[in-house]
């Protein structure tokens, strides 16, 4: 081989910068287990909350020597910018996809046009969107359509406005209106983009992702390591929208909360009086709704004062606070407030108050009633625009607090808004996202500068939030989280010791079996291997890529996909050197030879690994990034690092074996007439067809969240407990819920749908607490809400990781994974058509895909139901299937390329002879592959952790099928269209 010494450098060079790019991983992780040994000799077990105490003094820790010098070359925080990248389920934190609402931005546009035209155009556009893929806005455009009666999108009262005066105007048609509003939309988007990748900035997240999913106007933000969810929910979700307003006294007031109390007494009584007249003739089932119409209206209080009975304080005379409530209370209190007959109540100057509630108390138990001076338009005399720069700092008293500044046109209005509290004694109120957080006086005459402070119930990371949101801006439109996945760091914790653990003994079990098969070369192979894994780490920690625990499987599949490749080499070597030839041209032949094979082999299944990557999220591009590296190192390391470590050997002059003793002529002599089988195969996979179709028709898949949409919580308990009690426990709660063993006895997976349509945080939160309460019984002793919750590194108890999918986004990773699939077999097709120059090969190979991919599918609709693991379809189980088509195509392009080397060979042979001859030739690998990808797969499908156990059977049953398809259904398929073509044209 030319240019030995040239790749012998390429590849200590290659190993050497792998080597230095993992060696920050290992800094860091040293440094890490440090810091959590400090943490745990500091803080003990016996303090309250010593787990969240424990982990703010890891973080302590390490930020206090994270810019010591550590091994002459780097520094903790150096290091852990480049360390190796794990996701989510390795190392905890979310996951979310967040929806900008493009109806927002629309309605900005229009500067909130009351136009009846217009929001019956949105309203409609809400309807196509739940059975459409296409963009809101294209939705909107063709309600519009549907909906106008000679109105433009350029009128006066639409888009044609002030605020896009200078490019839309009364003259121009829709079509070119469209144009520009979808520029805007997509403006507004990238702004939305940028002002969240601000707020994760200040964050304090190493590693975070943020990118763009197209042009729907979906964000995806991946935040490793992250913990408090609900403060990452606040951060992403809150708008920033923030408003300065006039606040009215409650002596101003106070007549017309009396007046609407007794008005709505009335009502209640009238109803009751009403019920009662109902219940003399109704039945038990009106009894019992009414019942709970009343319980409802009235939860602790008399019917006469449904609002004074329901304070619970008041603020000082003269203030602000109209009133205080219980927080549980808040929603009905501005519910009846909101009601249009007790609006009327109030008096003249005051018919455009506007109700806001304030920020909750520390215990979240009562919340203030706040009256603003608003307008016919409820704009607010001083917005957030105005802010410049905003600062975490303390108040007077040294709580957290938020300082902001202002440019000079809200200085002036600052000024003159303060000026007016001054001179009337009144306050201003600070309200963001529509909560007052507080509402100051003035005690010192108008404040000019335009400096201006927040004070509230902030904690510290509250006000440092706060801070940051005001700082990077507000969001151009409100943005629901439509897909969100929370794993414990316990939990990533004990997914990195499964897939390590799993990952030495899949390495073990192939190191030996190549030793055992093919002797020193062996040896040389397993030398490879441990090279193209060190290269495959290298690389991925270099190219800042994200390890997964699918990341982790891809590369044990790597592993058998490299020893594919030397599987190939050596038994075309052996072939060679039967024949005759020496050793030095037998190896020289049996690499050139084994050449084309392991190119098309690989080829076809990246070809599959990159369809994967486009259309794949999270973990699974993650596995798609790794098979991908995998697949190139692979050919690096089989096709020129074997070579060379052959070369050597044997230029010393010392024996090179491809076989042992107990290995030396097995399956060489086989001459097995596999066509004249095929018959009987034909028959064989009909049968396992139909019972597969069968099952999907009648029985169906169990389908995960991620395609028809829900919640999902994996929680945890200190004892076994029995899924079918929690079950019907939980079917009070939620009408409707799934309760499944997920591993060990003590753990659960709950799905339920309740709520699924509804977006927001209180939802979460409501679900949350509801799991809490009806769970309790089943927890140990003391453990509160929070515990429950909330990760940590130590969590044992409680929701160890969550999923939310919308159904939406259920309906588009559904839509993606058929194209992928649909994708890859197309792709597959042309390239084995313009590879092989014949249409019969790609039927053949396609046909042994859609076998091996029905068989797959119809196991596991049969068998989901008794199964001791997870068998959900999900998006992880269409990377399984789509890496069971690139195995499949591996298997089957191999074979093929056979065939072509023997029809080019032996022309005077029958085609059947031809066939048959390649097969038998094959068998060896084929085999020998198989039992060593097998051999991989089971040692991860049983050490590697109950997450990818119910993937990593997928790929097992693919690669059993797959074998066979390769031998007794793409082959024969191919033969028979050859051989009828054949016949046709002999005619």
């Amino acid at each position: 081989m030319q240019n030995n010494s040239l790749i012998r450098v390429f590849g200590i060079l290659f190993a050497l910068v792998s080597i230095y790019q993992l060696s920050f991983t290992f800094i860091t992780s040293n440094v890490e287990k440090q810091a959590a040994t400090y943490a745990r000799q500091v803080v003990s077990e016996e303090e309250p909350n010593y787990l969240e105490l424990r982990d703010q003094t890891v973080t302590s820790y390490l930020d206090s020597i994270g810019n010591n010098p550590l091994y002459g070359f780097t520094t903790y925080n150096d290091a852990k910018e480049k360390e190796l990248n794990k996701g989510l389920d390795l190392k905890g934190g979310i996951n979310v996809i967040l929806q900008i609402s493009i109806r927002d931005i629309l309605s900005g546009l229009t500067e909130n046009t009351k136009n009846p035209i217009f929001n019956r155009a949105l309203d409609e556009a809400d309807v196509l969107q739940k059975s459409s893929d296409e963009p809101y806005i294209e939705s909107f455009f063709k309600a519009f359509d549907q909906v106008k009666s000679g109105e433009k999108l350029a009128s006066p009262e639409i888009f044609a406005n002030r605020t896009l005066s200078d490019e839309i105007n009364f003259e121009m048609t829709d079509q070119e209106t469209q144009s520009v509003i979808r520029r805007k939309i997509d403006e507004s988007i990238v702004s939305a983009f940028e002002v969240l990748r601000k707020r994760i900035d200040k964050f304090g997240v190493t590693q975070p992702n943020i990118q763009r999913l197209g042009t729907s106007g979906r964000i995806l933000v991946e935040l490793p390591g992250a913990k408090d969810v609900d403060r990452v929910q606040n951060l992403l979700q809150s708008t920033a929208q923030l408003e300065f307003w006039e606040t009215y006294k409650n002596d101003q007031l106070i007549n017309f909360i009396i007046e609407a109390n007794t008005y709505l007494g009335s009502q209640v009584q009238k109803e009751v009086a009403l019920q009662d007249d109902i219940e003399k003739d109704a039945d038990s089932e009106i009894d019992d709704l009414l019942a709970d119409v009343a319980t409802q209206d009235s939860i602790s209080a008399p019917n006469n004062n449904p609002i004074l009975d329901r304070i619970v304080g008041q603020g000082f005379q003269g203030g602000p606070v109209l009133a205080q409530f219980a927080t549980r209370d808040s929603d009905l209190i501005m519910s009846y407030l909101d009601q249009p007959e007790v609006r009327r109540l109030l008096p003249s100057e005051y018919r455009y108050t506007r109700f806001a509630w304030g920020k909750p108390t520390a215990d979240g138990d009562v919340v203030e009633l706040y009256a603003l001076k608003s307008n016919r338009e409820n704009l607010a005399p001083l917005s957030g625009g105005v802010v410049v720069d905003a600062l975490q700092t303390f108040d007077q008293v040294g709580n957290p607090a938020v300082s902001m500044q202002m440019d000079s046109r809200g200085a002036r209005i600052w000024e003159n808004m303060t000026g007016k509290a001054f001179k009337d004694a009144s306050n201003i109120a600070i309200v963001l996202d529509n909560v007052v957080y507080s509402a100051p006086g003035v005690s010192n005459g108008a404040i000019a500068g335009g400096r201006s402070e927040i004070t509230g119930n902030f904690t510290l990371n509250e006000a440092i939030d706060l801070a940051n949101v005001l700082r990077a801006g507000k969001l151009p439109a409100s943005a629901e989280i439509i897909q969100s996945e929370i794993v414990g760091p316990s939990l990533g914790k004990e997914a990195i010791e499964a897939g390590i653990y799993s990952f030495i003994i899949a390495l073990i079990i192939v190191l030996i079996w190549m030793i055992f098969y093919y002797g020193s070369s062996g040896v040389f192979a397993d030398i490879a291997l441990l090279l193209n894994i060190l290269l495959i780490f290298g690389i991925l920690a270099g190219l800042g890529a994200v390890l997964t625990l699918p990341g982790i499987a891809g590369i044990v599949l790597t592993i058998g996909i490299s020893v594919d490749a030397n599987v190939l080499i050596f038994e075309r070597v052996r072939e060679e050197l039967k024949k005759g030839k020496g050793i030095r041209k037998a190896i020289a032949d049996g690499f050139n030879n084994a050449l084309s094979s392991i190119l098309d082999a690989n080829i076809t299944t990246g070809l599959t690994a990159l369809i994967l990557f486009i259309f794949g999220t999270g973990p699974i591009k993650g596995f798609a990034t790794t098979l991908l590296i995998g697949i190139g190192t692979s050919l690096f390391t089989a096709i020129f690092i074997t070579r060379i470590l052959v070369d050597s050997r044997n230029e010393k002059g010392k024996a090179v074996s491809f076989s042992t003793k107990t290995t030396r002529g097995l399956l060489s002599n086989i001459n097995i007439s596999f066509l004249q089988k095929r018959k009987v195969a034909y028959v064989i996979s009909s049968v396992l067809i139909l019972i597969s179709l069968f099952s999907l028709g009648f029985k169906g898949l169990n389908q995960g969240v991620d395609f028809v949409g829900g919640r999902s919580y994996t929680v945890r308990f200190e004892k076994p407990v029995n899924p079918t009690e929690i079950s019907s426990l939980l079917l009070d709660e939620f009408g409707s819920a799934e309760v499944k063993t997920f591993g060990e006895e003590n753990q659960l997976k709950i799905t339920t749908k309740y709520k699924v349509d509804v977006e927001g945080i209180a939802v979460d939160e409501e679900i949350q607490n509801k799991l809490y309460s009806s769970l309790l019984s089943y927890l140990p002793d003391g453990t509160a809400y929070d515990d429950f919750v909330k990760g940590s590194s130590e969590k044992s108890i409680g929701i160890m990781s969550s999923i939310k999918v919308g159904p939406t986004i259920a309906d588009d990773i559904k839509n993606n994974s058929f194209l992928a699939v649909i994708g890859s077999l197309i792709v597959v097709f042309l390239y084995i058509l313009l590879r092989f120059q014949k249409w019969q090969f790609s039927l053949g190979a396609v046909a042994a895909v859609f076998h091996d991919v029905l068989i797959v599918l119809g196991i596991f609709s049969l068998t989901y139901t008794f199964m001791p693991f997870n068998m959900e379809i999900n998006q992880a189980f269409i990377a399984a299937i789509l890496t069971v088509i690139g195995y499949s195509l591996n298997d089957t392009v191999v074979v093929f390329d056979r065939i072509r080397e023997f029809v080019n060979e032996h022309t005077k042979w029958e085609f059947n002879e031809t066939v048959n001859s390649a097969l038998n030739s094959t068998l060896s690998r084929t085999l020998n592959t198989s039992l060593t990808t097998l051999l991989v797969l089971l040692a991860i499908f049983i050490f590697g952790g109950e997450s990818i156990r119910g993937f990593m059977f997928a790929l097992i049953v693919g690669v059993l099928v797959g074998t066979y398809s390769s031998v007794f259904i793409a082959t024969p398929v191919m033969y028979d269209t050859h051989k009828r073509k054949a016949l046709e044209e002999s005619k």
